[in-house]
């Protein structure tokens, strides 16, 4: 976190009126957090000598210091009203910043016979999201069932040749083992690639599609191929269904190019393994190297992002999916896998709206 500028109320009119996150301290007790758009105007109302209508928050004569923290973006406002939240209200704080949690289709490959299930928790097995809501993180797991033969069903299973199996095992959309019609080891084969599915987004399973279709088109099957490349458009639909956010939650990475404060600058903030680190400000005044090679010296200087924050994980699918979002968001697989050419458009385009607004 970055230190805060500090001033008194008799300061009040040499403060900016600018976006910011501020902290009204009294002489005890804990402080006022809020964040707005226009820091002197919310700070006028708050603690001005003109008498207020008695259902307004007033501070006169009460607070004695404030701190604020200017913003350029939504985005890293979000992120640091979060952070100043839980350091100075630990037990209220989801109170006070009101995050939804995105929901994630899990497998649980910790079981002897896996299965997918939709959940805004995160725990053991293989989380793969966010998605925006709940609907459509149902969606997708339903239409990537359709591409697998693993159970949907909820129960703990112990298979029997009478156990009465379901609908779905009828249809031969499932390899039944609770009826053990299939081993276990068959099972978590199908199931391994659900997983292998989830971790590529797709990669794996459409690579596939797509050379059993070649061949079976070199091969002149003609009918074979026409089946096949149904199953390709499905496997992409499907990679469709997950937006650009979805990936397995330990390759959820990307960086956010915001706004910052100063007019020659923009700030990057880089999210690794679904937690964000603390932003990088990038001024664009330096001409004597490269945009690229400072990026490379930024990007080899992150560290570790730690395990998966939910409430990170929040703020992000709020702001992506936002009409308010103002910034560009770049995935990648790793850092060793950032497309700079796509990072230095993205910091162009974002200072280029910063400098014409």
């Amino acid at each position: 976190m970055r230190a805060p500028l500090i001033a008194s109320p008799a300061d009040l009119d040499s403060i900016p009126d600018v976006p910011a996150v501020f902290l009204l301290w009294a002489g005890v007790g804990k402080p006022y957090l809020a964040r707005t758009a226009l820091l002197k105007r919310r700070l006028k109302r708050l603690i001005s000598d003109r008498d207020r209508v008695s259902r307004l928050l007033n501070l006169r004569g009460i607070a004695e210091r404030i701190e604020y923290w200017p913003m350029g973006s939504r985005l890293e406002s979000s992120l640091l009203h979060l952070e100043l939240a839980q350091k100075h209200f630990p037990e209220d704080w989801p109170r006070i910043v009101r995050l939804r949690p995105p929901a994630f289709v899990r497998l649980t490959i910790d079981n002897p016979f896996p299965r997918t299930m939709v959940t805004t928790r995160l725990g053991r097995g293989l989380f793969y999201g966010p998605f925006a809501s709940r609907a459509a993180a149902e969606r997708f797991d339903g239409e990537m069932l359709d591409l697998f033969q693993i159970r949907r069903c909820e129960e703990n299973l112990v298979p029997s040749p009478e156990h009465p199996g379901c609908i779905y095992g009828e249809m031969s959309k499932c390899l039944r083992p609770c009826q053990e019609v299939v081993t276990i080891e068959e099972y978590r084969s199908e199931a391994t690639r659900v997983e292998q599915f989830l971790r590529t987004s797709g990669g794996s399973l459409l690579e596939t599609a797509e050379a059993a279709r070649d061949r079976a088109s070199a091969e002149m099957q003609f009918e074979a191929a026409a089946r096949l490349h149904q199953r390709v458009e499905k496997i992409v639909e499907v990679r469709g269904l997950g937006g650009e956010l979805a990936r397995a939650i330990d390759k959820l990475n990307g960086v956010a190019v915001v706004r910052a404060p100063e007019i020659d600058a923009v700030d990057l903030l880089f999210l690794m393994g679904g937690r964000w680190l603390e932003a990088v400000r990038f001024t664009l005044g330096d001409a004597g190297e490269s945009m690229d090679h400072r990026l490379r010296d930024v990007t080899g200087a992150l560290p570790g992002g730690g395990p998966p924050n939910m409430e990170h994980l929040s703020i992000l699918t709020r702001w992506h999916g936002s009409s308010w979002r103002d910034g560009e968001w770049i995935a990648f697989e790793s850092v060793e896998k950032i497309p700079y050419r796509k990072l230095v458009n993205a910091i162009g385009r974002v200072h280029g709206l910063k400098s014409a607004g």
